[in-house]
């Protein structure tokens, strides 16, 4: 199934779920209202039932009586009102009292009866949400930003739609730069579409809506056939990880988010502060150390970073560490001396652990745009980069980046940033990401 086929199923079962809920909603509302008026009509049942017995009660005066009594039986009289009027108020008083139990008792069988819905439908206990189902609210949730801009661009396009035309391409093309999907995927994508609106004989807005899409999604899944995008552990020993990247784009917090992550899959894991030339760099991973309870191997400010990474790798063999993260200085792809300390790293942990380091992560920040993409090629060209961390995805309106990545690089993206929390960084899964970015945009046509 590729990726298109899983957009279009997703969509069809969010759909389905969104009625089912509106559905229930109906229901439980329908029930409310039918429980409220049958109150109403016991209240007003009640009060009909009560008001019958005060005319009988009225007293009658006997036309045969003599004169003299009279005025006895008027005195009479008079007191037999007054304590049917009493009798009254009290009924009356304990009828109410009765009602606004009853309408409070109904309220909570109400409430009852929505509270339990989900069990009487079914004889099988709700369900809670699987680590699935929280993953696909993150890409959701963490992309909003990017498919609201995405699509803004998309309907701004269309908004004075008429006909496909090359004016049309040329509108597409700065739109889709204008999102990061980079220079080279807009003009491939234009190209096809060109062919394809033809092949498929869109004619609406919602059809050509619909192809641009498809093949935004085709191009992306054709460009990562054999891409990896699993994180590789060692078969033996520790597993080293060595992050790279410039400053700010979230190296540090990286580590320790996924320190976090590989903690609770019962790894033991150790940092290596190897930059020691940023003022508080080792303090900020500290932090991190003592936030998720893992053991940081620090240096002297100023200090020889491959000293650090030398100390680390051997304390992580010596007391079976599973995995070391090791946070390097933020350095510019051109300068020459700090890529030869980035490859004097990198030598010491290949000398101390075969096959180590097994991933070099290059960090960068989503919402610097094409300024990442140009970062990712130079530090490619310098070191064996295996895989990209995007950052603060969910900061940025133009989340294509991730297939500017793909297409012009063929780099994998291991992990992806979707919000601040620990658990808001995410494996990447490009089915969740394609989900996540157009989200809404297909709809059938026909």
């Amino acid at each position: 199934m590729g990726l298109f086929d899983i957009f279009k199923r997703k969509s069809k079962v969010d759909k389905e779920t969104q009625a089912d809920e509106q559905q229930t909603s109906e229901v439980a509302q329908s029930a409310e209202s039918q429980s409220e008026n049958n109150v109403g009509q016991e209240i007003v049942s009640a009060t009909n039932t009560q008001s019958e017995p005060q005319a009988s009660t009225e007293p009658t005066s006997n036309e045969t009586d003599v004169q003299s009594e009279e005025s006895s039986e008027i005195t009479t009289v008079e007191s037999t009102e007054g304590e049917a009027n009493n009798i009254e108020s009290e009924v009356l008083s304990d009828e109410m009292t009765k009602s606004a139990d009853t309408k409070i008792q109904a309220d909570a069988d109400i409430e009852e009866t929505q509270t339990a819905s989900p069990v009487t439908q079914s004889d099988e206990p709700v369900s809670q949400p699987t680590s699935e189902d929280q993953q696909d609210n993150k890409y959701e949730q963490g992309l909003e930003k990017s498919r609201t801009g995405f699509g803004a661009r998309l309907n701004a396009l269309l908004a004075n739609f008429r006909h496909v035309d090359e004016e049309f391409f040329d509108n597409l093309e700065e739109a889709l730069i204008e999102s990061d999907v980079g220079f080279e995927m807009a003009v491939s994508l234009s190209d096809q579409l060109r062919e394809e609106v033809k092949l498929q004989n869109a004619k609406s807005q919602q059809e050509v809506t619909n192809v641009i899409i498809e093949k935004l999604v085709d191009i992306y899944e054709q460009q990562g056939k054999n891409e990896d995008n699993a994180i590789h552990f060692a078969k033996q020993g520790p597993t080293v990880i060595l992050f790279v990247g410039v400053n700010g784009v979230g190296k540090t917090t990286t580590i320790g988010k996924m320190a976090a992550l590989y903690q609770r899959q019962g790894k033991k894991v150790l940092l290596a502060a190897a930059d020691t030339f940023r003022a508080g760099a080792t303090e900020q991973l500290q932090v991190w150390g003592d936030r998720d309870h893992v053991k940081v191997v620090t240096g002297p400010d100023q200090g020889d970073p491959a000293a650090v990474v030398y100390d680390a790798v051997n304390q992580a063999k010596n007391e079976d560490y599973d995995v070391l993260f090791v946070d390097t200085a933020g350095r510019l792809q051109n300068k020459v001396n700090l890529m030869n300390e980035l490859a004097k790293m990198k030598r010491i942990i290949s000398r101390e652990i075969e096959g180590a380091p097994q991933e070099v992560l290059l960090v960068l920040d989503a919402t610097t745009g094409q300024n990442a993409l140009t970062q990712a090629k130079l530090f490619k060209e310098s070191t064996d980069v295996t895989g990209i961390v995007l950052t603060k995805l969910d900061g940025t309106a133009r989340g294509g980046i991730v297939l500017a990545i793909r297409n012009e690089l063929h780099l994998p993206v291991k992990m992806v940033g979707l919000g601040e929390q620990v658990d808001d960084l995410q494996e990447f899964d490009a089915g969740e990401f394609v989900y996540g970015l157009f989200k809404g945009l297909v709809t059938a046509t026909k």
